[in-house]
């Protein structure tokens, strides 16, 4: 199987100074990058896993704090902080 994969200028010139870097070619890079995947995939890829949503992955961190809890943390965080007047 080939792929064809378009890149950008610049990604390419990053690839092929990485590659270098490393005493490969640009081919032989991707596919180091390309096994390292595919050994830590399950053997099965599924692209419709349904993804988490951003209030499912802080809930573990407890309700947010108040309107009420936030000003009065910012009172206490800008009490001694000098304002335009001084």
């Amino acid at each position: 199987m080939r792929i064809t994969l378009p890149l950008k200028p610049q990604e390419e010139a990053k690839l092929v100074a990485l590659a270098q870097a490393k005493g490969l070619s640009a081919d032989a890079l991707v596919r180091v990058a390309l096994d390292k995947f595919l050994a830590e995939s399950s053997g099965e890829i599924s692209l419709n896993q349904p993804m988490r949503s951003l209030r499912g992955l802080l809930a573990k961190y407890g309700p947010a704090p108040s309107v009420e809890e936030i000003d009065q943390n910012r009172a206490e965080m800008f009490v001694n902080f000098p304002g335009s007047d001084d």
